[in-house]
């Protein structure tokens, strides 16, 4: 039983990791201009946008942040999922 629980620590810990670096790598292609066809930025939107929508719409339903030049939400998630990776 431990051995199970071991393992299912680790892979959610590889997986939160693995989502860290994604977001990390969406955050740095933002900086930059890029063609709408180009493969990477579009893999790693269709990754974290699923992560990051949810926290999006209680922003926007709370009324928290709303117009503001950078996406708050995304700074959120990415703060949640390293406290998730810690407490791990």
């Amino acid at each position: 039983m431990n051995t199970l629980l071991f393992l299912l620590q680790m892979t959610l810990s590889l997986l939160l990791s693995a989502l860290e670096l994604l977001m990390l790598g969406r955050a740095i292609l933002s900086w930059f201009p890029m063609n709408e066809d180009n493969p990477l930025p579009r893999f790693l939107y269709a990754v974290t946008e699923p992560v990051i929508a949810p926290v999006r719409a209680l922003m926007e339903r709370l009324n928290l942040f709303q117009g503001l030049p950078i996406d708050m939400s995304f700074f959120f998630t990415f703060i949640l999922i390293s406290i998730l990776s810690m407490l791990i």
